[in-house]
């Protein structure tokens, strides 16, 4: 079932025109939620985003917007299946109504929600082969734009290809000054001894919920200190430990890279303080 702006319908059911603006010239941002144990992880932090980004694309933020008729809309959306309990991935995405070309018509704004099923209730770690390469081909563009969550994904489209054709489980993307960013589905965290290093957003890196909520919980840690700083490719194989974070999936440790092997020992250090906060928050 989807939820377009407000109606409850079938996959088929739920069309948009051929006009669509997000479809036409990716007019459109979105938010990925985890919804678990009857609530929306992190819920505040992804509305206030939501927000945020609307306003730098300069979209009328609609007065019924609020963060309680949102968070009603999703809750809304998944009850409309038999078995509500579980775990599920919910997209809420938001895009310009109809009209003009590069310029538009109007900032007015639709919606759409839609989820699929989680397996797990709650993060666990992937213990699995998990190696990465760098995406060289494309670039992203350091600045405001490219911390958002738009539907302009093409360099993650693209490596997302590359890292299949290869065989690599992810792929690390550079900004034109040909520092590391991100990867292709979330941020990225560095550990070497005592440091703790991720991208800063002023390199292009997308403004991540979970980026937020661990950045908070390592400088709780008296042992470590961290920084938000650029991140040489250099860098890469003198690292101990490399975990790449997003909503849906929490923290992934990364196990290889070229000849570099990885341990995971902070990210089980980290995970069940994530998993709580996720849980308390």
């Amino acid at each position: 079932m989807v939820n377009l702006n407000g109606t409850i319908k079938s996959h088929n059911e739920a069309n948009i025109t051929f006009d669509n603006r997000g479809l036409n010239y990716g007019d459109a941002v979105f938010e990925t939620l985890r919804f678990s144990g009857g609530k929306i992880y992190f819920w505040e932090d992804h509305y206030f985003r939501l927000m945020a980004s609307m306003r730098i694309l300069r979209m009328e933020i609609p007065m019924k917007f609020t963060m309680e008729f949102l968070e009603d809309e999703i809750l809304r959306t998944l009850k409309s299946i038999e078995k509500k309990d579980g775990s599920y991935r919910v997209k809420l995405l938001v895009w310009r109504k109809t009209g003009g070309k590069y310029t538009p018509e109007t900032n007015d704004v639709e919606y759409a929600i839609s989820f699929e099923k989680l397996h797990n209730p709650f993060y666990v770690l992937n213990e699995k082969r998990y190696e990465i390469e760098l995406f060289k081909d494309h670039f992203i563009t350091s600045g405001l734009l490219s911390t958002l969550k738009t539907n302009n994904r093409l360099i993650n489209i693209l490596g997302s290809i590359y890292a299949k054709e290869n065989d690599y489980e992810n792929c690390l993307l550079l900004n034109e000054n040909k520092q590391v960013v991100e990867a292709l589905n979330g941020n990225i965290f560095l550990i070497s001894g005592t440091i703790i290093k991720t991208p800063p957003l002023s390199d292009g890196c997308l403004n991540g919920i979970l980026r937020k909520q661990l950045i908070s919980i390592i400088k709780m840690l008296p042992d470590y200190i961290l920084e938000e700083t650029s991140i040489s490719p250099f860098e890469l194989q003198k690292a101990d430990e490399i975990f790449i974070t997003n909503t849906i999936q929490g923290i992934v440790p990364v196990t290889k890279y070229r000849k570099k092997k990885f341990v995971d020992t902070m990210a089980k250090v980290l995970l069940p303080k994530l998993n709580l906060k996720a849980r308390m928050g």
